[in-house]
């Protein structure tokens, strides 16, 4: 059972004392991401969370950070998302002083050194480059950017390469000022800990800290009126699609309902989509559907890497079972299988300390509340045939239908793979 305090300068721990464990996780969330940047600063967020481990006042190089941790045998990374950035360490329970010191030290104190920073730009660029010749994990901005367009939630987390190019030292500590302050910051404890004896170490580690005014994000707007497709032409061996739908943010009560409607779907090797798409169709490698939700946006997507020369016919064979789950209730063995799914995923996601301290973690960042593992099981119990029917009716409509694609087809001519004319793809985009 965690448990919730918050220090007088308003930022907040959360403790998660776990039994059965011999190691400890620190983790401190930011609200600030990409969504919380303008065009002249995109990519700073991402930058930044590297920065923080190129040196502070107290440990002024990268070896200062890195060499304690890793004498201990310590994990340790940060992680930048849309809406928050993240630092952790996980170690021996015995060294929690440490760990605690180390990652409060990054998150407060970065030098933003200038050196490190030219030097750190050559490691973004490269790694921009990296996921945009990784179609598998590339077709996810694609997919952005066609639902929100040139808006913070459609830009890439990571930035654009003209403008990490000419970020300066101003831009860093500006950011830094703004966001990183108390009442926008959490740290999670979780392992073999004393709650107590965390609390006494965080209010002398996070003593003095900015506690400035809270700046929040430009609320994202969802708006569509018909089908729209997204092409991206590179020279693949398959090609990668995420075909879905806009659907329903982190506050909606309906979002159990999606998560068994996208476990029904696409969520395990048994599941309608896998079973077509690999197991009958013999046309895909990897498959999987999955809802995702931030706070002001949701969407449903099956993602595929698929036989390029097939795509119109696996495209029409996904559309087809979205329209099959949407007219017909689905049996009471399959409603069943895919909460078990759900509740049997819940449980190995939170086996050890950094899995259970992000749980706790992003409920809290995100919703500024938390439920316990029971509380959202109760929840997708709860869900009948008829909610996840309603769920399908509702979201599964032309209006809100999305395709984006990376394949080799010629933007030139408009023809993909010898002479098929891309429209046949806007034609397909029917529910």
């Amino acid at each position: 059972m965690h448990k919730k305090f918050t220090l007088s300068n308003g930022l907040r721990i959360i403790t998660v004392p776990m039994a059965d464990t011999q190691t400890v996780t620190v983790l401190i969330l930011v609200e600030a991401g990409s969504k919380y940047e303008t065009r002249e600063i995109n990519g700073v967020s991402h930058f930044l969370e590297h920065m923080t481990f190129k040196g502070t006042k107290k440990r002024p190089t990268p070896l200062h950070i890195a060499e304690p941790l890793d004498r201990i045998g310590g994990e340790y990374n940060a992680f930048t998302g849309q809406e928050y950035t993240g630092y952790y360490a996980k170690a021996d329970a015995k060294n929690l002083n440490l760990v605690m010191d180390i990652i409060s030290d990054i998150t407060l104190n970065p030098k933003f050194d200038e050196k490190e920073m030219n030097k750190e730009r050559g490691v973004i660029l490269e790694e921009i480059n990296m996921y945009a010749d990784t179609p598998m994990r590339h077709i996810g901005d694609v997919w952005e950017k066609l639902l929100y367009g040139d808006t913070p939630a459609g830009w890439n987390i990571a930035g654009r390469k003209e403008v990490i190019i000419r970020l300066s030292r101003p831009d860093f500590t500006n950011y830094h000022d703004l966001h990183y302050i108390a009442p926008k910051m959490l740290m999670v404890v979780a392992g073999k800990i004393n709650a107590g004896a965390v609390l006494n170490k965080a209010k002398t580690l996070f003593r003095g800290m900015k506690i400035g005014r809270h700046h929040g994000k430009t609320a994202v707007m969802e708006h569509q009126t018909r089908p729209i497709l997204e092409i991206e032409k590179k020279k693949t061996d398959q090609t990668h699609i995420a075909l879905g739908v806009r659907a329903y943010n982190l506050f909606d009560e309906r979002r159990s309902a999606l998560a068994v409607l996208a476990t029904i779907l696409g969520g395990g090797m048994s599941s309608r989509l896998f079973q077509m798409l690999r197991g009958k169709m013999g046309a895909a490698y990897y498959v999987r559907t999955s809802a995702d939700q931030t706070t002001d946006t949701g969407h449903l997507a099956t993602w595929a890497g698929i036989d390029n020369r097939r795509a119109p016919e696996i495209i029409k064979a996904i559309l087809n079972e979205y329209r099959a789950i949407r007219r017909e209730k689905v049996g009471s063995n399959e409603l069943t299988k895919a909460k078990e799914h759900l509740r049997g995923s819940l449980v190995l996601s939170i086996e050890t300390s950094d899995e259970l301290a992000s749980f706790y973690g992003f409920q809290e960042i995100l919703k500024k509340e938390i439920n316990e593992p029971a509380v959202i099981i109760r929840k997708i119990d709860r869900v009948t045939a008829e909610d996840v029917r309603t769920v399908a009716q509702d979201i599964f409509q032309n209006k809100k239908l999305n395709l984006a694609m990376i394949g080799p087809f010629s933007a030139k001519d408009g023809s993909v793979l010898g002479g098929k004319d891309t429209k046949q793809f806007r034609n397909l985009l029917k529910i």
